[in-house]
């Protein structure tokens, strides 16, 4: 790590993480990685495969791209306006050539929806009524395959129609009581007068429709975790962009090039059907475990309780969801903090989990939230740790314009800047001017992250590390083939995992592998 001054403000650079494939050998680059050298891990199902639920025409554009990706896919030739090199794009060399795995086309386990029935479904009035619906559409095949057939799926890809992308989203400012007053459930309780989500309002039958917030993606992740599959989504103008033109001959919707559409599922597909992940961070320190705190706030619950998870990451990179007790964490400030027993509970199933893997606890557990954490929180968290585990806990907080930082004047700084304000304060920009790929990615300026290092139960670790383990952990996100992300892993999906697991249908699945929710 390399350290300036400038006018007494000490200013860092945390080096690029390196990351670990095949054969011992890193690079700082996934792409490279995987190119020169495959994956980390061999992977244990060579030939994965694959169910697809979808309409004729979204299954046959999914074969045409699997039939694509099992060769390269070239990046786009250069426009008059594109530089000479374009470092950030990578051509793909091949699903088998990069991943080590093979998928065939013709051996889809694919079951075909009627699109007159997904009209139907989305058209009916009430929306969370219409989103379940749908959902119903794609998940019954997969229901009716588990009780049926013998042969096992590896993933689960669900080419959604834009209809159903469009359509099936929640509506800003949406209510649930607000929703009641109209649908085919409204029509059988048109007698009542005010229709809150309470017991002998409505049928029985019919409430559990409205325990899911009315987001089609949100509610198929939720109902496979209880079924333990993992599964992806990809809308059908992605896999055929060319076959939904407007009227002056261009896609309708602008995608990314058909290179990094093919990393970026290729990726997916891999972490979501081996037991290893594709890369690791190469270097880390062993024994250490890293966790995210995610809360979120409970849909119409009449007291405003929320939902806590822990989401663990290993060194290696491949991580855990626990869902936590739901309650009254969210306080007068906004910020959540857990009863004891809920905070000592949640860790100890951490530490335990992790023992179970390795054999032991470990050495270190970095906490990483986005508040504070108050006294009773913290003495719960170092009473679930043995001796011998330090626990540390960090907050790692978004910037917004506040505090900006250029280099030669005029140009966005290094990612890996740092600018350390005291022992345990610093700024970290995660994202930046990268040599590597020799460009910015980002519509503006970039905004530091504030790291501030909390408390420990026994040394507190140098700032230096921390900031140089939060780097490193920008480089694991397994749902892209991304030089880097502006957040680590352990923050950067909390909203997601939180939006899950406040769907009513997940309740059961307390603990399951990350890569089911993503």
């Amino acid at each position: 790590m390399t350290e300036f001054s400038e006018k007494s403000i000490p200013v860092l650079y945390v080096p690029e993480p390196s990351l670990g494939f095949a054969h011992g050998q890193t690079s700082d680059h996934p792409k490279d990685g995987l190119t020169l050298y495959g994956p980390a891990s061999t992977p244990d199902r060579a030939q994965i495969t694959i169910g697809a639920i979808g309409t004729k025409h979204g299954l046959a554009f999914l074969r045409r791209w699997l039939e694509a990706i099992n060769n390269p896919v070239a990046i786009p030739p250069r426009g008059k306006r594109d530089k000479e090199f374009r470092l950030h794009l990578s051509d793909f060399p091949g699903l088998e050539e990069a991943f080590g795995i093979r998928a065939d086309p013709g051996g889809l386990i694919a079951y075909e929806l009627d699109p007159a029935e997904i009209r139907t479904a989305i058209a009916i009035e009430n929306h969370h009524e219409a989103v379940a619906a749908t959902t119903k559409l794609f998940i019954d095949p997969i229901e009716r395959h588990a009780k049926n057939e013998e042969r096992t799926v590896d993933v689960w890809v669900f080419v959604v129609p834009e209809p159903v992308f469009e359509t099936c989203r929640p509506v800003a400012g949406q209510r649930r009581k607000l929703e009641l007053v109209k649908g085919e459930l409204s029509k059988r309780q048109k007698g009542r007068a005010d229709l809150p989500l309470l017991a002998g309002v409505i049928d029985d039958t019919l409430e559990a429709v409205f325990d899911d917030i009315p987001d089609f993606h949100r509610q198929l992740k939720a109902k496979l975790l209880k079924l333990g599959m993992t599964s992806q989504l990809v809308r059908e103008t992605t896999l055929a962009p060319n076959e939904f033109l407007n009227k002056a001959g261009y896609p309708k919707r602008g995608t990314q090039d058909s290179a990094t559409i093919a990393w970026n599922l290729a990726t997916g597909l891999f972490y979501k059907t081996q037991a290893e992940p594709p890369w690791k961070i190469a270097g880390m320190r062993p024994g250490v475990c890293y966790v995210g705190l995610v809360f979120k706030v409970l849909p119409n619950h009449p007291d405003n309780h929320a939902c806590c998870a822990a989401q663990m990451f290993l060194s290696e990179g491949d991580g855990v969801v626990f869902r936590g007790a739901n309650g009254p964490w969210q306080t007068e400030d906004k910020e959540f903090h857990l009863s004891d027993s809920a905070a000592e509970k949640l860790i100890k199933t951490v530490l335990d989990t992790y023992r179970q893997r390795f054999g032991n606890y470990p050495s270190e557990l970095f906490i990483h939230g986005r508040t504070k954490f108050n006294d009773a929180e913290w003495e719960a968290f170092s009473k679930a740790a043995p001796e011998g585990t330090n626990v540390v806990g960090v907050r790692i907080r978004s910037t917004h314009g506040e505090t900006k930082l250029f280099r030669d004047g005029d140009y966005p700084c290094l990612r890996g800047t740092a600018i350390r304000l005291a022992d345990k304060d610093a700024f970290l920009w995660t994202t930046g001017y990268a040599p590597r790929i020799d460009t910015y990615i980002g519509p503006e300026t970039p905004n530091p992250l504030f790291i501030t290092v909390l408390r420990a139960s026994g040394e507190y670790p140098a700032i230096e590390v921390v900031l140089a383990d939060i780097l490193g952990l920008t480089k694991i996100n397994y749902n892209a083939c991304n030089f880097s992300d502006g957040l680590p892993v352990t923050i950067r999906f909390a909203d997601k995992v939180g939006e899950v697991l406040t769907m009513g249908s997940a309740a059961g699945a307390e603990r399951q592998p990350f890569k089911f929710y993503i």
